[in-house]
């Protein structure tokens, strides 16, 4: 595990999926955690590639060339999620000594009308809460289903977990102590049959082995955050402080999404722009 620092500056990341070509707003972040590791502090690039329908090699080349061309560096080895899956399977058989684990085998068609019949369902940060339908199954069901080869998430059991966590609390920048309130998405999902954990669970994990002190990400993140500090709770991990950014967005107060073609910096690039101008254009002032 690397090093936290209790001097000298913060342990700081910035970590893209490869699922397309950075945009400004992506510049902004990384400009952001970059700087914000200070004097004597360490930034780290990590890639996010665990879903391997999305994630191409050629994008996490585009991101490594991008960011060394805005002047970035960063530690070496780069994180990549996909090499590690096994620390994200570790992490969950503690979850699941503790008892916190169960298989899932309901697709989506089963939930949404399970919800559909539920007169009052409950709607957390990410839409509707997973209403317990495989929860009330036997440990002898579990098995036989998992034996047959069917197709199951790992979600966990939320109302057990935050009893045995007690109150939480993380620690935001701007705001001071946050209360956490990870309850309000229900069981969320850890791991599916095919990819052996989820965002939730790998950028937890990601963080604490990396040393991460201090936690940049954009604004729309801050409902996840309750989820991260659950789990730091349920797997011993210290919380990095957070700080939640603006996001960046078009001349119509749209966000900014790797779709938008023209504003990534590789195109940008090509028009000519030089990093001070792309810099600028993200609105970042350093």
């Amino acid at each position: 595990m690397a090093k936290r620092r209790s001097e000298g500056g913060e342990v700081t990341r910035f970590a893209p999926s490869p699922t397309g070509y950075l945009h400004i707003g992506h510049a902004f972040s990384a400009l952001t955690a970059f700087h914000a590791r200070g004097k004597g502090g360490t930034f780290h690039l990590r890639i996010e590639d665990i879903d391997p329908g999305r994630c191409k090699d050629e994008f996490t080349d585009a991101i490594l060339e991008d960011l060394a061309w805005l002047g970035l560096d960063w530690e070496t080895p780069v994180r990549k999620q996909s090499k590690h899956f096994k620390d994200y399977e570790d992490a969950l058989k503690k979850l699941n000594l503790k008892g916190l684990i169960y298989p899932c085998f309901c697709t989506r068609s089963e939930i949404k009308a399970e919800i559909e019949n539920s007169v009052h369902a409950p709607h957390g940060p990410d839409g509707p809460v997973y209403p317990g339908i495989c929860k009330k199954l036997s440990d002898e069901k579990r098995e036989d289903r998992i034996d047959g080869g069917e197709a199951h998430v790992k979600r966990l059991d939320m109302q057990v977990a935050a009893a045995i966590a007690g109150p939480l609390a993380w620690r935001d920048a701007g705001q001071g102590m946050v209360k956490a309130k990870p309850d309000r998405f229900g069981d969320v999902v850890l791991a599916r049959k095919d990819v052996p954990t989820s965002y939730h669970l790998a950028v937890t994990v990601d963080d604490h082995l990396q040393g991460i002190t201090k936690v940049n990400r954009g604004s729309d993140l801050v409902p996840s955050t309750d989820v991260h500090r659950l789990l730091q709770g349920l797997l011993g991990y210290t919380s990095p402080t957070y700080d939640h950014h603006r996001l960046i967005k078009d001349a119509t107060g749209r966000r900014l999404a790797k779709r938008d073609q023209d504003m990534t910096i590789r195109a940008l690039r090509k028009s000519g722009y030089t990093p001070e101008e792309v810099i600028n254009m993200s609105g970042f002032s350093g």
